[in-house]
């Protein structure tokens, strides 16, 4: 069967659709839109919050670092060197890897709600005794980042479950894109907020304690609000259950589904996209580490201002990601590109322009600042492409086995997590030099260029042959991929997904 959307475009649609597709699907279901304000827009505004809190815990020691190594009235301060430091920062991704796979196989076994939840109020406590660690040593803190990194390895793969249930194909960039701008405003918020907290009475631990307080509230509303799939949440219509079962391409008996492991790893798409990832996650977290440090040192920006202005990048990519999330789904629902060239175009937006804005920074001097925080916004405001990109291929390739594979790139991308701030450390013997902090830009930069070049050749967006059983494969893999071009066919042309 294949599953056309009821609307104005129906009839041009039925008109198109290809002979053989027509032979082969026998049957052609219109279904009504659920219009207006459904569940689906509930369950995207829990993840969006949830995708803020969980970056409160991951985003506070890189803000808390800049206090917590220098004399401040009212909060202890430690002489940590620059190589402890860059250890702490990079110590949260050891867990974080670790804990990707097992995640997602957890959210498709017992179902993302409970992992996710359950997740965020372990980081929550752990929050809680940051600054504890700190004042037992370095060390410590290490040990504690490294058990934050392993709870919060499940917040994408269970999320990327979530989203293989929740989101209709029609509105996949904007729902994902809209849930998954959370980390960028989460950042912004806790770093903005951040200044504030560190010149208080509270000190640099307060924001561990906000952090903590917030992650456990969160869990119990996710809990109380949240359901794994349409068919158990509560109070959802017949019509926006329909609508959405229809169109995510997802099926329902996927959690009895072994994942296709061997067909994932030899999927030429599935290496592209893995490039896609690692690539973002080099640059995204190289800077989200280090800027405020450079800020301070090079900039040489007081901790008020620093926790400022290290916000802005993060709030202009919040809203870069709902300025592009529509504007891809007007280019792919109206047939104006294919989806792989919309995630392909995106992508290269979101890796190429910070690479470009990087090469600009690297020239920049502290009597320069207003450069430098504007290229810094841009570098990281303009990675809100990739929100469009990588990140929702996982789901355009198998939808069944989405949180899977999030669990497997997300892993590896959090290998170049750990690599990119000991590599900072390892240049960076002068903070002060702005020479060092040039070469650390061009790397990222070079990175950048080389991943999404990688994911412009290799990458697809079309639902692959292994994300149905066996049996079942080449019929429901051909269905989806009509569906994924179908709903985007003008009258005057048929547009296929290749680059």
């Amino acid at each position: 069967m294949v599953y056309l959307v009821n609307g104005e475009r129906t009839p041009l649609l039925l008109r198109v659709v290809p002979n053989h597709i027509k032979t082969l699907a026998c049957k052609i279901i219109i279904i009504n839109k659920s219009s207006g304000f459904g569940v689906r827009h509930w369950q995207a505004i829990l993840l969006f919050v949830g995708m803020m809190i969980n970056y409160f815990q991951r985003v506070d020691i890189s803000a808390a670092i800049v206090p917590m190594t220098q004399s401040t009235a009212g909060a202890p301060s430690y002489n940590w060197n620059v190589s402890e430091k860059s250890l702490i920062l990079s110590s949260f991704f050891w867990g974080y890897v670790v804990s990707q796979v097992p995640a997602g196989l957890l959210a498709k076994r017992f179902g993302a709600k409970i992992v996710l939840g359950t997740a965020t109020a372990v980081g929550g406590v752990l929050s809680f005794f940051h600054p504890m660690a700190a004042a037992s040593g370095w060390e410590s803190v290490c040990v504690l980042r490294i058990l934050t990194g392993l709870v919060q390895g499940t917040v994408y793969p269970c999320v990327h479950t979530l989203l293989a249930k929740w989101v209709p194909r029609t509105e996949r960039g904007f729902l994902t894109t809209g849930i998954y701008s959370g980390a960028q405003f989460g950042t912004a918020l806790i770093l903005v907020t951040s200044g504030f907290i560190f010149e208080s009475s509270l000190g640099w631990p307060g924001l561990f304690h906000l952090s903590g307080g917030l992650s456990l509230a969160w869990a119990l509303l996710f809990f109380w609000q949240a359901a794994n799939e349409p068919a158990t949440a509560r109070r959802i219509t017949k019509t926006e259950q329909e609508y959405i079962e229809s169109l995510t391409g997802s099926n329902s008996s996927s959690q009895s589904m072994p994942v296709p492991w061997i067909a994932i790893f030899k999927s030429p798409a599935f290496y592209g996209l893995l490039a896609g990832h690692c690539g973002f996650a080099w640059g995204f977290y190289t800077l989200l580490t280090q800027m405020p440090t450079y800020m301070n040192k090079v900039l040489h920006l007081d901790v008020k201002s620093n926790a400022f202005l290290s916000s802005l990048p993060y709030l202009a990519m919040g809203v870069l990601c709902l300025v592009v999330s529509p504007i891809s789904d007007v280019l792919t629902n109206r047939g104006f590109i294919s989806i792989t060239t919309a995630r392909k175009l995106f992508n290269s937006i979101g890796q190429w322009g910070p690479m470009a804005c990087l090469i600009g920074l690297g020239y920049m001097t502290a009597d320069q600042k207003t450069w430098a925080i504007l290229l810094l916004t841009l570098a990281v405001g303009t990675n809100a492409g990739c929100s469009c990109g990588y990140l929702i291929n996982h789901i355009d390739l198998s939808p069944n086995f989405a949180g899977p594979m999030m669990g497997v790139t997300n892993g590896i991308a959090g290998v170049t997590s750990i690599v990119a701030p000991l590599v900072v450390g390892a240049i960076l013997t002068e903070e002060e030099d702005p020479n060092q902090w040039r070469l650390v830009f061009f790397i990222t930069g070079a990175i950048y260029l080389v991943c999404n070049t990688l994911f412009v050749i290799f990458g697809k967006a079309t639902v692959q042959f292994w994300n149905e059983p066996t049996s079942m494969s080449s019929t429901i893999a051909l269905r989806n991929n009509f569906e994924n071009d179908s709903q985007t066919i003008a009258p005057t042309t048929v547009k296929d997904n290749r680059f």
